[in-house]
């Protein structure tokens, strides 16, 4: 048997008002006892403080013991301390996904077929404006599919006020301001902007769809082929390989940029052009940080060349 003391960083914590607590891993040696074994033991005396809301760390240290390291591994000797944080609420990655990709599903259709409460009138759509709706709902479809079957998540849960400041991204970027953008009478089939001009070619608007489609397929393709590089229920990470991975680390990020490049070109909406570049800038940020990531973690045996987002460039 392991006996751990666990006390409150900082401040006390309401949901675990009897800290600090000695826990008692029975049957458990330092060599095989972990973290979470720990974190079950504070969830079983306190059920309100669950798993996902306790970040352990070493006594008087600010770093994260990830769940799966031993007591050894992580310096613990037995009647050592730990302490233990409350990160606040917390909620699923898949719930998040799941409700910031709704957004757009909903609003794009609302404004598309009920122009009169958002313009005063009819508005009589365009060739191109059916192909818009058609590629923003077929890519978050997409979304909330992969979300319910392909994607796996390094981490169960994030802080729940973030629901709301990923949500604003999709909900008002590519959802409410897109939307009143593109399906405005400005958009329309008897508009000067559209009427006469390529906007309005059949061949511009289906080239434009062939590249939207390759990339969506080939995001997918990346999607699925990271899926398969970590096991159902562990944190392992491996060298990806194949397709788009051997010009860059992250061709998922890249084919995304792609997708929403050829809206923005298509329509020439400010709109279209101010997400596009919000966004492809966050990726960009997430993949140099990975990339960083990979090159540390597998140090020579990490292709030199391979850039992060953008093949040959960066």
């Amino acid at each position: 048997m392991v006996s751990i003391n666990v006390s409150a960083a900082g401040k006390p914590i309401s949901l675990a008002r009897g800290l600090p607590m000695v826990v008692e891993l029975s049957g458990k040696q330092l060599e095989d006892a972990t973290i979470a074994d720990v974190k079950s033991a504070i969830a079983e005396k306190y059920p309100r403080f669950y798993l996902e809301r306790q970040k352990i760390t070493l006594k008087d240290s600010k770093n994260v013991l990830a769940d799966d390291i031993t007591l050894k591994v992580a310096g613990v000797a037995e009647g050592g301390e730990l302490s233990v944080k409350d990160l606040g609420p917390q909620v699923s990655w898949k719930t998040v996904f799941l409700v910031e990709y709704a957004g757009p599903l909903f609003i794009h259709p609302v404004i598309y077929y009920f122009p009169k409460l958002f313009y005063g009138g009819p508005v009589q759509h365009s060739m191109l404006q059916r192909y818009v709706l058609a590629f923003v709902m077929l890519h978050f479809a997409k979304r909330e599919l992969e979300t319910l079957f392909v994607h796996r998540f390094s981490h169960a849960t994030m802080p729940f006020t973030n629901i709301f400041k990923n949500s604003a991204h999709y909900h008002i970027g590519s959802g409410l301001a897109l939307a009143y953008s593109i399906y405005s009478p400005v958009y329309g089939a008897a508009s000067p902007y559209i009427r006469g001009t390529v906007r309005n070619d059949p061949l511009y608007i289906q080239a434009g769809a062939a590249i939207w489609l390759f990339s969506e397929i080939s995001n997918l393709i990346t999607h699925i082929k990271l899926r398969a590089l970590r096991p159902a229920g562990s944190r392992k990470r491996a060298i990806p390989r194949g397709y788009g991975f051997n010009l860059v680390s992250f061709p998922n990020y890249f084919f995304e940029f792609l997708g929403w490049l050829v809206i923005a070109a298509l329509t020439g909406s400010y709109a279209a052009w101010i997400f596009l570049v919000i966004s492809t800038y966050q990726m960009y940020v997430w993949a140099i940080k990975k990339h960083r990531g990979y090159r540390k973690e597998f140090g020579s045996d990490y292709p030199r060349d391979r850039k992060a987002m953008f093949p040959f460039l960066a």
